[in-house]
């Protein structure tokens, strides 16, 4: 092959691999979506649930990536959102776009649970909400931990991000359980193969996330706490 012809494949397998699109690239992209909207939302404007539960399903492939120590965060998290997907009326189970025309915001969501007094109910829309909201901020807290350190095993940054995020609202026996799962969390090499990413480019993404998730955990917090609802479940 002459130099030419080499130069452009070399050139056409760069463009290549800058263009491919990673879990983490698709899931920074879709929450500085919901971020920029939030930051230029006017007075009417509301958060509609289908985007919102559009970027959350791209989350669940990370808890997927972590192994069995957040695999109680896969399931909930996974399930939870799904939920929302489907949002349960009454008496009848809707796809993503009746239930988008039955619930079209977070807002209408919660609004419905405190007309009905079931806000903390399981299985309740609100409560569902919640937890979702804790899985993303959980992703986002161990991205602020795996970025301060550069150490081969997760184990103390996963076990940081479930401490300050989850642990407060589990009980004994999930904490206790999360705690052995720890050892069976992928390293750090071994989560970046799986995520297709290197060291460098997952810093960018995850800072990209860590940002733009930071106004969104912050939008749900206020919808529950400007209607008197407390944020300590």
């Amino acid at each position: 092959m002459d130099e030419g012809a080499d130069n452009g494949f070399n050139h056409s397998q760069t463009k290549m691999s800058v263009t491919t699109k990673t879990p983490l690239s698709a899931i920074a992209k879709a929450f500085e979506e919901l971020s920029g909207f939030l930051g230029s939302q006017t007075k009417d404007q509301e958060l509609r649930l289908d985007n919102f539960c559009e970027a959350c399903s791209l989350v669940s492939v990370l808890f997927s990536c972590l192994g069995l120590a957040f695999k109680f965060a896969e399931m909930e998290y996974v399930a939870k959102v799904h939920c929302l997907y489907i949002a349960r009326n009454w008496n009848q189970v809707h796809d993503l776009v009746e239930a988008s025309k039955t619930y079209a915001t977070l807002e209408n969501i919660l609004d419905r649970d405190v007309a009905n007094d079931t806000v903390k109910k399981p299985g309740s829309h609100s409560r569902n909400l919640r937890r979702v909201r804790q899985g993303l901020d959980l992703i986002r807290a161990l991205f602020e931990e795996f970025l301060s350190t550069d150490d081969y095993y997760l184990k103390d940054a996963a076990s940081t991000a479930y401490s300050q995020v989850c642990a407060p609202y589990h009980t004994w026996a999930v904490r206790t359980a999360v705690s052995a799962g720890m050892y069976t969390l992928p390293t750090r090499e071994e989560l970046l193969q799986k995520l297709n990413e290197t060291d460098h480019t997952a810093e960018k993404k995850m800072r990209r996330y860590i940002e733009a998730s930071r106004p969104v955990i912050a939008y749900i917090d206020k919808l529950y706490s400007s209607r008197k609802i407390a944020l300590d479940w």
